[in-house]
């Protein structure tokens, strides 16, 4: 089978920047210090995601994930850890704790209308895409 390498990462793993450990009791959540501070470009944002292995492993999650960090932003990025387990966890300085995501978007315009253009799905809610 062959194997296949890339320079390209879709994410980075950011790491804790914290003096002391961090003890995170079942369901209590905590802002983690990173030590990076970003400038990122008009039109970018970062995204800031889980690590499976410690979302399976210990049951620790990004509570707003996806985070959003805006361009504009040039504060130390840190991250909303949750411990969604009924375990007692320790994050130590230099643990990996997310996943990073440089992405592009788009901005718009809102325009006021008096009404919207109809379509087959109308005001259909959760599970209403279509017939069977």
């Amino acid at each position: 089978m062959p194997q296949y390498s890339t320079r390209y990462s879709a994410g980075m793993d950011l790491r804790a920047n914290i003096d002391n450990s961090l003890i995170l009791k079942p369901f209590e959540r905590s802002l983690v210090p990173t030590g990076l501070f970003i400038e990122l470009p008009e039109g970018f944002e970062a995204q800031i995601r889980p690590r499976s292995g410690l979302a399976l492993k210990k049951g620790l999650t990004v509570l707003n994930s996806p985070g959003t960090i805006d361009a504009d932003y040039r504060g130390e990025v840190g991250v909303i850890i949750a411990n969604m387990s009924n375990e007692s966890n320790i994050i130590e300085d230099g643990e990996r704790i997310c996943q990073m995501v440089i992405s592009k978007h788009e901005s718009i315009t809102w325009e006021p209308v008096n009404e919207l253009n109809q379509t087959d799905r109308g005001e259909g809610g959760f599970g209403h895409t279509g017939t069977n």
